[in-house]
């Protein structure tokens, strides 16, 4: 379960999609579909979510949303290129106004010296493009990490919702 601020946070961002007749889209590794979970606990929050796809295999960020393999390939899953593939894939397949995208090593295992556990990259998209952060989350457990990261990711697309203009 979530904590209570994220939820706040997911209200928020339900509350602000409705007001700019927005709708979102999710693609989710990581997370394995938490950020859309805690989009849709909103009431009403059909008006504002088209959906989401929780591509946690390779193969899947390449069928369901579009990630060339060879990307994959050269920067490996977990980076900034993934990232703003996997929300450009969400964004114009879903046809939704603004996608967020999750890809990171929650952990305890599968870090390296170079993608250590805890870092995750995010991407959001519109029509303008794509944005890209990056937190490394260390120290913190698997469940503290995927709630991080939901944490984030909303804010993420608060600030981009804030650099549109209403219709």
């Amino acid at each position: 379960m979530l904590e209570d601020d994220v939820l706040h946070l997911a209200q928020i961002t339900i509350e602000q999609l409705i007001s700019k007749q927005a709708t979102i889209a999710t693609a989710e590794s990581c997370t394995g579909g938490l950020i859309a979970g805690a989009l849709t606990s909103v009431p009403g929050s059909s008006a504002a979510v088209f959906g989401g796809y929780v591509t946690y295999s390779n193969e899947a960020k390449t069928q369901m949303l579009g990630v060339p393999v060879h990307l994959i390939e050269e920067v490996g899953a977990v980076s900034k290129e993934v990232a703003c593939a996997m929300a450009e894939g969400a964004q114009r397949i879903s046809g939704a106004t603004l996608s967020v995208a999750v890809t990171g090593i929650a952990g305890p295992g599968g870090g390296t010296a170079e993608k250590p556990v805890g870092l995750v990259h995010f991407a959001c998209a519109d029509e303008d493009g794509s944005c890209h952060i990056v937190r490394n989350f260390k120290e913190m457990e698997r469940d503290e990490v995927r709630e991080e990261t939901v944490r984030v990711a909303l804010t993420l697309v608060l600030a981009r919702l804030d650099q549109r203009q209403l219709p």
